[in-house]
């Protein structure tokens, strides 16, 4: 009678113990994530077989992923194969074509600047060329697209370009042979003032630190005696860049920043680790609503740190730290893996919960502009509270907020409609078909002749309002009275341009940036701020 019921018994107790193993296998382990794949393979495949019309099976795939990353953070994204490829380019630093920057106006290809150190520079290639045709073909009426297919190509391969050029009649031939052409992130570097440095990184990738460390080289043997880094506009990029980039102004061996994610794996810490030239040079950091992610890093660092001050508007608060994984087809998701906090402890990841308010919510904010040293602009907010080295209160969970609040000037709906319309560009290059000789005959190379002499006369300034009209864009009276000395400091650094590149746009630019203007005034401020007097 035992034993009878002694294995029933045993065999009961050993099935229980399989079915419960299973299922706690299954909520520790992959079956969920395998029973997952295989009810999305069974509705792609009824879909495939039985719907009503043809479908799109590559197209639905892609939908189904961008839907299934929709449920992450706004930072989690799918990029198709196209993209990828551009962006991997980006970041990397180079590419390879016959290096130009180039829009197609009125249906014609037409060079806005020869890239440094490129292939159609070495040439003589010049800003205003308008190509016509590309081994032969005519080709006006291109579109961007088939402008990058058919001037991109292999290092050492071939393109023929007929170029028209102001006051020469005849079309001029070029052989060019493809390079590989630098994309820059320092976008220009100059003295202001005779001892402000004023350095732009336009984005953090594999080239920043390289090309900012030669920047601020340059800047120092020219008498450098204070910085302006303006990371305004800057969307981030690598970490390691950023690391790199606050190390060159932090001493010691502070840390940066560090990361905590879900996967022990991607929890790490960063620290200031090699002395640098520039630890106890006087520093700004200009930032607005466009700084992200790494801008973010090297201004939190700075600012926790107490190190330099932090100039114009709350940063847009991406504190999450994604790492693309390629794909079989060359494409990839990027997917946020961690999340990044600044020394004191404060992550800048704004609240993402709502995320279609997430991206217009930064149209949205209101700030104070003036004095913020001891961040009184944030005081009233349900922010967490974080102490810089030297106890100011900081705060975290919303961007980076300056310093010293300096808001952006608003431009006009005409002043808008303007540049919706490429109406800047495009009277300047019917001004410098004109004009052009003159100005190469009063200015030369001379940028800062340029800068305190050139003016536009009052029929020129007539002569541009007529030609917005006649492009569709018509004045308004009171939005041309408040923007008309930015349109024509606009139009004077989109001449400058011309002659001498970013150098010219910025140096043109500068004198009527309010930001820009008002830090220069703030070095005592940074100066007191970091101990350095």
């Amino acid at each position: 009678m035992g034993k009878s019921f002694k294995y029933p018994f045993l065999f009961i107790i050993l099935t229980l113990g399989i079915v419960v193993g299973i299922q706690i296998e299954k909520i520790f382990s992959g079956d969920n994530l395998r029973e997952g794949i295989r009810k999305f393979n069974d509705v792609l495949t009824f879909t495939e077989k039985y719907y009503a019309e043809e479908v799109d099976t590559p197209k639905l795939v892609e939908e189904a992923i961008k839907g299934m990353l929709d449920q992450l953070d706004p930072h989690s994204v799918y990029i198709p194969a196209k993209q990828f490829a551009n962006i991997k380019e980006s970041f990397r630093g180079d590419f390879e074509g016959i290096g130009i920057e180039f829009q197609v106006v009125n249906d014609t290809l037409t060079v806005v600047s020869p890239i440094t150190g490129g292939p159609s520079e070495a040439l003589g290639i010049s800003s205003g060329d308008r190509i016509v045709k590309i081994n032969g073909e005519d080709c006006i009426g291109i579109s961007n697209e088939e402008v990058r297919t058919k001037l991109r190509g292999k290092a050492g391969t071939i393109v023929n370009v007929s170029i028209i050029r102001n006051g020469i009649f005849e079309p001029i031939e070029y052989k060019i042979t493809r390079d590989k052409i630098p994309i820059y992130s320092v976008d220009t570097h100059f003295i202001y003032n005779n001892k402000t440095g004023y350095v732009s990184v336009s984005r953090f990738s594999e080239t920043t630190y390289n090309e900012l460390n030669d920047a601020l080289k340059n800047l120092k043997a020219s008498g450098m005696e204070q910085l302006i880094l303006d990371l305004r506009g800057n969307p981030g990029g690598y970490l390691n860049q950023a690391v790199r980039i606050s190390d060159l102004f932090i001493d010691g061996e502070k840390r940066i920043v560090y990361t905590r994610g879900r996967r022990e794996e991607f929890n790490d810490d960063f620290f200031a680790s090699k002395s640098s030239d520039y630890e106890k040079i006087p520093l700004i950091i200009l930032i607005n609503k466009g700084s992200a992610s790494a801008s973010e890093i090297v201004s939190g660092a700075v600012q926790d740190w107490d190190r330099g001050l932090i100039v114009g508007e709350t940063s847009f608060g991406k504190g999450l730290v994604q790492r693309q994984f390629p794909l079989f087809d060359n494409s990839a998701i990027r997917l946020t893996i961690s999340k990044y906090y600044t020394p004191s402890g404060r992550s800048i990841q704004r609240d993402y919960k709502n995320k279609e308010d997430y991206y217009a919510d930064l149209g949205n904010r209101k700030e104070i502009e003036g004095d913020n040293i001891t961040h009184v602009a944030e005081q009233d907010s349900s922010l967490p509270v974080f102490k810089t080295e030297s106890g100011r209160t900081v705060y975290g969970g919303g961007g980076i907020t300056p310093d010293y609040i300096i808001l952006s000037d608003k431009i006009s709906d005409y002043t808008r409609d303007l540049l919706r319309n490429n109406i800047f560009y495009q009277f300047v290059l019917k001004y410098l078909d004109g004009n052009g000789d003159q100005i190469d005959i009063s200015f030369g190379d001379n940028l800062e002749k340029f800068r305190t002499e050139f003016n536009f006369s009052p029929e020129e300034e007539n002569s541009f309002i007529n030609f917005a009209k006649d492009k569709g864009v018509e004045i308004v009276d009171k939005d041309y009275k408040n923007d008309r000395d930015y349109i024509f400091a606009r139009l004077k650094a989109q001449i400058a341009r011309n002659y001498w590149k970013n150098k010219g746009w910025y140096t043109i630019l500068l004198d009527f940036d309010t930001q820009f203007l008002k830090a220069v005034t703030l070095f005592d401020e940074a100066k007191d701020l970091a101990n350095l007097k």
